[in-house]
């Protein structure tokens, strides 16, 4: 992390690579899961909050949704080999076991598959963890009914893998900062975050708002599925994998901590994913700020 000027006349905000990215439903497909609508999203729903935010992922709508939502991503399989087209026949064969697993604490996610692939600095590369496509689906079922839940906690200064939010917002906000005079910029590139994040601590934030502990169970399972890599298993007691629906979401939850801190101290900045963009209007400033936020950083986020 380093402490540099920039007027952000061309700046370009540093992207994590995701091999699921959110795209445009289509219109038309096959129902996967029988069709049963619960209630609507009312008064009622908030009942289910405290102890039943699992049944409410379970509803056989959101995990229609999931389908469609994978099936339009596409991608590549997971180590079991499954493909997105070969979903449907599965998931209609196997949709009864499948719920009753995950409804009773019994499923165990599958381990991701690693993938490598180049950054744009050369000689480096961003490693990815490719869930199978049935785990894809509940982690995308899961993201759907917790995303709502965080977007009310969320900063507005954050804008990375988030509803109507994306690079161009969050360079306006750059500019204004810029146009305000705060010229000078701590520029935290927070590097191997997703492989280093504490798990214990990501499982203590969910923890505050949900309360259902048969779902805290089932994402703390995906965290330690561990993962695949040229044949050979690797445990993963530590990180988050990148690559899968769930991800993006859990990343910003953990750096969720770090934008609220940054908000208590009073901090105008500009968070991207892992990289965080904190703007001052002296060096002097901007030196004192990266001193006092590292520690912050280094004991509450980190392992």
């Amino acid at each position: 992390m380093k402490v540099t000027e920039s007027r952000f006349k061309n700046r370009q905000l540093h992207m994590e690579d995701y091999l699921q990215m959110v795209s445009a439903e289509q219109k038309e497909y096959a129902e996967v899961f029988d069709y049963s609508k619960i209630t609507e999203k009312s008064g009622i729903i908030t009942d289910y909050w405290t102890n039943n935010l699992l049944d409410l992922i379970l509803r056989k709508d959101n995990l229609n949704k999931a389908y469609k939502q994978v099936k339009s991503n596409k991608g590549a399989g997971g180590i079991d080999g499954m493909q997105v087209d070969e979903l449907l026949p599965y998931l209609r064969e196997n949709q009864d076991t499948l719920i009753q697993e995950i409804r009773t604490g019994k499923y165990k996610p599958n381990p991701v598959r690693r993938v490598e692939i180049p950054k744009e600095t050369k000689g480096e590369v961003r490693r990815l963890g490719v869930p199978t496509v049935v785990d894809r689906v509940i982690q995308q079922a899961i993201t759907q009914e917790l995303t709502p839940i965080y977007e009310e906690r969320f900063s507005d200064n954050s804008f990375g893998f988030r509803p109507k939010r994306g690079a161009h917002e969050a360079l306006k906000q750059c500019q204004k900062n810029v146009n305000d005079g705060y010229i000078y910029v701590v520029d935290m590139d927070l590097e191997k975050f997703f492989d280093t994040v504490s798990q214990s601590k990501l499982i203590e934030v969910l923890s505050r708002t949900i309360k259902d502990g048969r779902l805290i169970s089932l994402i703390h399972k995906y965290l330690n599925a561990g993962v695949m890599a040229k044949g050979i298993f690797e445990r993963t007691e530590v990180g988050m994998p990148q690559g899968g629906p769930l991800s993006p979401l859990l990343s910003n939850v953990m750096l969720n901590e770090l934008d609220k801190e940054l908000e208590r101290r009073g901090h105008r900045f500009v968070r991207y994913a892992d990289d965080c963009m904190i703007f001052c209007k002296s060096r002097k400033s901007a030196e004192r700020t990266l001193e006092n936020i590292l520690p912050y950083i280094e004991g509450k986020v980190g392992r």
